[in-house]
């Protein structure tokens, strides 16, 4: 791809946080991102060319994307798998991953039956379609369990959790909508890591260990403070993944550990936040590598810079409160060594909403000089500390 101004063209179906950063990573590549989005002056509209003024689902509006790209990506499952493919047939625009590969992920019980065929270990799971259903499932299943919203749910909506019979009622009706439901896992841990479909090129970035509080990411520990062994069956079990899907790109892959085993929880096709950390901690972003996915660039290395960790920043407003968002504390963080502070440009925060991230990134003396997973559970948990030190003042403001 010979660079030229302006560039290629990458349009990308949502303009929220991930639109933004892909916009970030995009200007030292020589590519330019058209993004849409329904909110006007989206949270990605500083750092892209342009944003498109319409839902995610809008086939007026992904066509407009169509005729102005070269390639189209997404950055929120709810774009329409039918409307990409149909724009991608009448504009020429390749869309990647496939459209074919949304439609696979965005139903959490279409999802898991393929990967099951495929030989990806998975927990034991059920279709539900109404709460006789869930009770019977559940006799089966055993107490607790998971119960999640076929499609739409995200950030901890659309998965409830049912401790008991009692409690069956009232969890289904809280899903409204077709479900299904897994067996609890009694995991050690959770991990995520981050695959890459290139051009005939494949590549997982290191196995990371996610930290959740009610089903929300709060914060990410690279490497993962598990085995070598667990941590090359992650990897093992995500290239088995990438092998199901259709089309270039990154791909979030979120498992479990359990007994020294790996079970795939879900999957994001696309960069997720469990990778955030990658932009400081890691010689190529997953934001970069999703560029050069979808573009058809040589995909880069993912190789760690050094062990990394990083913290969301969350709305901690009164719940059912929504503010203009005014975060004060910020020094705290910016007189660190080596810690950075991601600001999503979001105008409004309400209780646990994303609105940014800290990444802290390791040195030599804090580590040990081991960047390649050797390190023991004291590094992860020494800069997990810090970097819980750092964000503390962090705190929105009327």
């Amino acid at each position: 791809m010979p660079l030229e101004t302006p560039g290629t063209t990458v349009g990308v179906v949502g303009g929220g946080q991930l639109g933004r950063m892909l916009g970030e990573a995009a200007t030292p590549l020589g590519i330019d991102l058209v993004v849409s989005d329904p909110t006007p002056d989206a949270p990605a509209a500083p750092a892209v060319r342009d944003q498109v003024v319409g839902d995610f689902d809008d086939e007026a509006t992904i066509r407009e994307l169509g005729e102005r790209a070269d390639v189209l990506t997404y950055e929120i499952e709810l774009a329409d798998p039918d409307a990409l493919e149909r724009v991608s047939e009448a504009t020429g625009t390749p869309v990647h991953p496939a459209p074919e590969t949304l439609r696979t992920i965005q139903d959490k019980l279409v999802q898991k039956r393929r990967l099951q065929e495929a030989g990806v270990p998975v927990p034991d799971f059920q279709q539900v379609d109404s709460a006789e259903d869930l009770r019977a499932a559940l006799e089966e299943l055993g107490y607790p369990a998971m119960l999640k919203a076929r499609e739409g749910g995200y950030d901890g909506r659309g998965n409830v959790p049912v401790e008991s019979p009692e409690e069956v009622d009232e969890a289904f009706a809280a899903i409204d909508g077709p479900a299904m439901v897994e067996a609890f896992v009694d995991f050690e841990r959770e991990l995520a890591v981050m695959g890459c479909l290139g051009d005939g090129e494949r590549d997982t970035f290191p196995v990371t260990e996610t930290i959740h509080e009610a089903e929300i990411l709060r914060e990410t520990v690279s490497p993962a403070r598990t085995t070598p062994e667990v941590r090359e069956r992650a990897r093992e079990v995500v290239r088995d993944v990438l092998d199901v899907m259709d089309g270039r790109g990154v791909f979030g892959v979120e498992l479990f550990e359990a007994d020294g085993e790996i079970l795939l929880n879900e999957i994001a096709p696309r960069p997720h936040n469990s990778g955030h950390w990658t932009i400081e901690g890691c010689h190529t972003s997953q934001f970069e590598q999703h560029l050069r996915a979808v573009t058809g660039l040589p995909l880069g290395t993912t190789e760690r810079r050094a062990p990394t960790v990083s913290k969301n920043i969350l709305g901690d407003v009164p719940d059912g409160e929504r503010w203009r968002a005014r975060l004060d504390g910020v020094e705290s963080v910016l007189a660190r060594d080596r810690a950075a502070l991601h600001w999503y440009g979001k105008r409004e925060v309400y209780r646990l909403r994303k609105m940014g991230h800290v990444t802290l990134v390791g040195d030599g003396e804090t580590v040990g000089g081991a960047a390649d997973g050797t390190v023991g559970e004291s590094a992860g948990e020494a800069l997990l500390e810090e970097v819980r030190d750092a964000t503390e003042p962090l705190t929105f403001v009327e």
